[in-house]
């Protein structure tokens, strides 16, 4: 098993030296990756559900920092040398995706292939029309922009004919590291599973059924001609700490968990001792 820290990107850790002192810290602790999430703006008064609360409601508030995912874990990599740098979710559908490529693979290039790209379609609407980005349609537009970020880590002179974005013969440089970056696919539902089987590297069910959504996944891969083995399954798992971590481990295991994250706000006070506790506490399930 692998452990990552998520909403890493949020609190006494949303500024410079919080963010190094958390990559280092975690790095050290044993733990595989940080990951960060994403809002571009805070709509006030937003009407839009948050699907992963009961008041349907973001924990926060507009006037709490969301430091830009890349621009964060540049941080973080300029002062770490193997902690895996991932979006947690990154909003795809918000953002160009030529200039996305670009971004992503620079920081891939730079930090030597430590980026994991998560992504999600996005679930706030206001966000959405303040961007101008059509609210429908954005499962087939993320999808898209997969291919468009794709073709360009690929090879140069790539062209691209899609229903939201057409070039022919450009190049796009540097390139990934190891020629491309790993897209994991966030989410909760049915879609997001079948998503991650079709198209994704990896799955990073956010809520719901953990074993049911992982199944999904899983099959969709088979059914696609894809490996299902081959995703790289993160999750979390409500006892993780609870009397018996172990069991807690072994049941993730179970369900197809290749990686559990722990939610960052847990080390807002005294971080460097309590992310170093928690890494002894989970030295004996690290793979």
């Amino acid at each position: 098993m692998k452990f990552g820290i998520m909403f890493a990107n949020t609190g006494p850790f949303s500024g410079g030296p919080g963010a190094a002192m958390l990559g280092k810290a975690a790095e050290a602790a044993g733990f595989d990756s940080v990951w960060t999430v994403e809002h571009i703006v805070y709509p006030e008064g937003y009407e839009s559900t948050y699907p992963y609360a009961p008041d349907g409601k973001m924990p926060g508030s507009g006037d709490n920092p969301i430091p830009d995912p890349l621009v964060w874990l540049a941080y973080v990599a300029a002062n770490t040398s193997e902690l895996t740098l991932a979006t947690g979710v990154s909003l795809l559908p918000e953002r160009h995706p030529i200039t996305y490529a670009k971004e992503v693979a620079t920081l891939d290039n730079m930090s030597g292939g430590r980026v994991q790209l998560g992504i999600g379609i996005g679930w706030l609407r206001e966000e959405f029309e303040v961007l101008g980005v059509p609210w429908e349609r954005r499962g087939p537009r993320t999808e898209e922009y997969m291919e468009v970020m794709r073709a360009l880590w690929a090879s140069d002179s790539a062209s691209f004919d899609g229903e939201f974005i057409q070039f022919e013969n450009m190049s796009s440089n540097p390139k990934p590291a190891n020629g491309s970056v790993p897209i994991t696919i966030g989410g909760h539902s049915h879609a997001a599973a079948k998503r991650a089987g079709r198209v994704g590297d990896g799955f990073f069910p956010a809520g719901g059924d953990m074993a049911e959504l992982i199944d999904i996944a899983r099959q969709t891969a088979a059914d696609n001609g894809r490996d299902p083995a081959a995703l790289d399954i993160s999750g979390v798992h409500p006892n993780l700490f609870g009397d018996d971590t172990a069991a807690a481990v072994e049941e993730a295991a179970s369900w197809g968990i290749d990686r559990l994250s722990v939610p960052a706000f847990l080390f807002f006070k005294d971080p460097e001792e309590r992310i170093a506790a928690m890494g002894e506490r989970f030295a004996p399930f690290v793979d």
